[in-house]
């Protein structure tokens, strides 16, 4: 990669250089800043005011620098601007954090894994892990309360089971939902108002809604020109211009005016795409949105909305899809499948609010150091935990690092060093396999 954008951007070494030192240091030391949710808070606070932390890694002053401001002082050309910026996550570079940015791009630097079978391979089997040690897992059984007793503390949860309410008790509940829908909706209101709650929902802000199309075709990756590779498309290479001039635009606008897209081929990653549904192809398009231009919808239900709703979604599909052609013009007459969720549809099938399936957003405040060591997988009410998204970053690596930051606040244990041992332990294993092979081979 690195070699790739200087040749691309030959007059911009000492940009690109320096840029991928931060690269770096963002991959290396951002255990720093997330250990800062596992040491005491008062310790953390200790270390950030008194300059201490600073002097350790420069991590902790990244985070809190806006991408825009950073950037700006490596380099004026605007291309290389736009790909130090990473490609969207429903906030602009001028309100997102280098740090996480520049993490992301590393993330994504020598490419990315896919799981065989698709994504719903990993909910298999994490479900018979949970089962394996006695736990279980329940579907269409949304959770409407969490259980809170006198002293403050969370003791379970209440489910619907059709139309009754049935408690499940527990001495621990971990919330993957998000902060907003934990504690403004899970909790009854006389908890909500309390100070503490309300001080940790401010440090959030509710996120972008994201808008999706679903495609399918007759034809193989091949006959299709489709290819693994992720794409992000731009009309324009200012980012902040483009999603400040988007974001304002009324409902009426909006669709015509979509400045930016994500496509990805599922089926072109997937090896097993070709057995399981051989002949076929398949793609996603995204791009993020404004809820407010979908909300007028909110209280009706979904496949049910009515034309005027389908009507204004499929504006916004047909002038993506338009779009994808010209990156994929093979495309255009094999579409033999088609389905757009908004942000209303996220709300129905991931229960994110406003649609926002990156969870909170990712602006800079969130990720200014004090601010990351108050944000804790631990909450305001005793026994009750977050996970997920809204403890560290977005995505599915921010996902599972929320996991396992929250599984070590609630076993009072880093579970990263077993899993530092445990790597050790399968190095060591294939390189015992590797020596075999090679015994075998003389």
């Amino acid at each position: 990669m690195k070699a790739h954008l200087m040749k691309q951007f030959p007059n911009e070494i000492e940009a690109i250089e320096t840029f991928f030192k931060i690269m770096k240091v963002s991959a290396k030391k951002t255990h720093y800043l997330a250990s800062m949710k596992l040491i005491p808070q008062w310790v953390c606070l200790f270390l950030l005011k008194s300059g201490i932390a600073d002097l350790v890694s420069p991590v902790f002053r990244l985070s809190g620098t806006p991408a825009t401001d950073f950037i700006n002082t490596l380099t004026k050309n605007k291309d290389l601007q736009l790909v130090f910026s990473y490609f969207f996550y429903g906030v602009p570079p001028k309100e997102s954090s280098v740090l996480i940015n520049a993490l992301l791009i590393h993330h994504y630097k020598r490419g990315a894994y896919y799981p065989k079978g698709g994504a719903s391979e990993i909910a298999f089997h994490i479900i018979q892990t949970i089962q394996k040690y006695g736990g279980n897992c329940l579907v269409r059984a949304p959770v409407s309360q969490i259980l809170v007793n006198e002293k403050g503390s969370a003791y379970g949860v209440k489910v619907k089971k059709g139309q009754e309410e049935v408690e499940v008790h527990a001495p621990v509940v971990v919330s993957n939902c998000g902060v907003f829908t934990t504690f403004q909706k899970l909790l009854t209101p006389e908890i909500q108002v309390k100070h503490d709650i309300q001080e940790r929902l401010n440090m959030m802000k509710h996120g972008r809604g994201s808008f999706l199309i679903f495609s399918g075709f007759d034809g193989t990756a091949e006959e299709l020109g489709l290819v693994s590779t992720n794409f992000w498309v731009f009309k324009d290479n200012d980012m902040d211009k483009s999603m400040e001039d988007f974001f304002a635009m009324s409902k009426e606008e909006a669709p015509d005016n979509i400045p930016m897209m994500f496509i990805t081929v599922p089926s072109a990653k997937d090896p097993e795409a070709k057995i399981r549904h051989p002949g076929k192809s398949c793609m996603t398009i995204l791009t993020m949105v404004k809820y407010e231009w979908f909300e007028e919808w909110k209280n009706t239900t979904v496949r049910k909305r009515g034309d005027e709703y389908y009507n204004y979604k499929m504006r916004f599909a047909k002038n993506l899809f338009d779009w994808a052609f010209t990156v994929f013009p093979k495309i255009k007459d094999k579409l033999v499948f088609q389905d757009v969720a908004t942000p209303l549809t996220n709300m129905h099938y991931l229960g994110a609010q406003r649609g926002a399936m990156y969870s909170a957003e990712h602006n800079v405040e969130r990720f200014y150091a004090e601010t990351v060591a108050r944000n804790r997988c631990s909450t305001p009410v005793k026994n009750l935990y977050i996970s997920g998204q809204d403890v560290f970053s977005c995505g599915i690596a921010g996902a599972l690092h929320g996991g396992l930051l929250c599984a070590s606040t609630v076993l009072d244990h880093i579970v990263y060093i077993n899993l530092l041992l445990l790597k050790k332990k399968l190095k060591r294993k294939k390189a015992r396999e590797l020596a075999q092979l090679d015994k075998k081979k003389l």
